[in-house]
């Protein structure tokens, strides 16, 4: 049997690209995910409270090196977590920053998991066309807004601007007062880093998340070459300085509810997540 390649694929599609390496790649997904059924006991049907997404719409990181990572948002951390969320009844609004179509990690689609490739097609629409945050961000703020969370998925698009971005920052200091529900896992909590702009105290100090381990992004993603060299910068270091404590180490599905916000380790977390959220939204409504 060949060995698998552990050299990053080139991108043609851009100059100085890659994608992960067909090793890595081995190790890292799977045509199936962990998805075991809704734990939820009873729907939502009321139809007046929604979830609102905001994804990257990022599809290059620029590596120390200066190569460029081909990612964007991995898909089980976006659509498990959907899946969990819709068939609990709340319907799910897409938002990007710039209003440019949603990015996916395509190489590590499941494929053959027909429960997530499903929420995939029916949301595929909202996944090219979503809404423009900066557009509806007066709207999904206000006293009335349908929205109970708030969701960032993960992969490593999530790093590129959405970190700088002061739309996200009003999103999240809405979500904080409001006490609505704040979903991300993996890099998606890079969102979060928003909420330190021109802020004294970042809304997240003294909160305890899990994240994508830092350790792994300079090691393990090195070796098995899975992106072409190592990140600008470290997630759960600039979290940490902000005051986060993170509570995993390593990546097992682990997931953690603090208050109001809601954190997985990595693609491992996230059908843990969807289900947590699902349990969390419904919750709130029962109020």
């Amino acid at each position: 049997m060949k060995e698998l390649s552990k050299e990053p694929v080139r991108d043609r599609a851009e100059h100085n690209a890659y994608f992960p390496s067909e090793y890595s790649l081995s190790v890292y997904t799977s045509p199936k995910t962990d998805f075991d059924g809704f734990k939820f006991k009873k729907a939502y049907e009321g139809g007046k409270y929604k979830v609102l997404m905001v994804a990257s719409d990022e599809r290059y990181v620029q590596m120390k090196n200066g190569k460029l990572f081909s990612t964007g948002n991995h898909p089980v951390e976006t659509l498990l977590p959907m899946l969990h969320i819709h068939h609990a009844g709340f319907e799910i609004d897409v938002a990007t920053l710039s209003g440019n179509s949603v990015k996916l990690e395509m190489w590590a689609m499941p494929e053959e998991d027909k429960n997530v490739m499903g929420i995939y097609e029916k949301y595929l629409p909202k996944l090219e066309n979503p809404l423009k945050l900066s557009d509806i961000l007066e709207k999904a703020t206000a006293e009335d807004s349908p929205y109970l969370a708030v969701f960032f998925p993960g992969g490593h698009g999530a790093l590129v601007n959405l970190p700088e971005s002061r739309d996200v920052k009003e999103l999240l200091k809405w979500a904080m007062k409001k006490d609505r529900k704040i979903v991300t896992l993996c890099h998606g909590p890079a969102a979060l880093l928003a909420g330190s702009i021109d802020e004294d105290k970042f809304l997240f100090d003294g909160y305890e998340m899990t994240v994508f381990p830092d350790s792994l992004d300079e090691g393990a993603n090195q070796d098995i070459g899975y992106m072409p060299g190592k990140l600008k910068w470290l997630l759960a270091e600039k979290l940490e300085k902000l005051g986060v404590k993170i509570i995993n180490t390593g990546i097992t599905g682990q997931v953690c509810k603090d208050r109001n916000v809601l954190t997985g380790d990595s693609p491992l977390a996230a059908n843990n997540l969807g289900i947590l959220t699902a349990d969390e939204l419904l919750a709130m409504i029962e109020k």
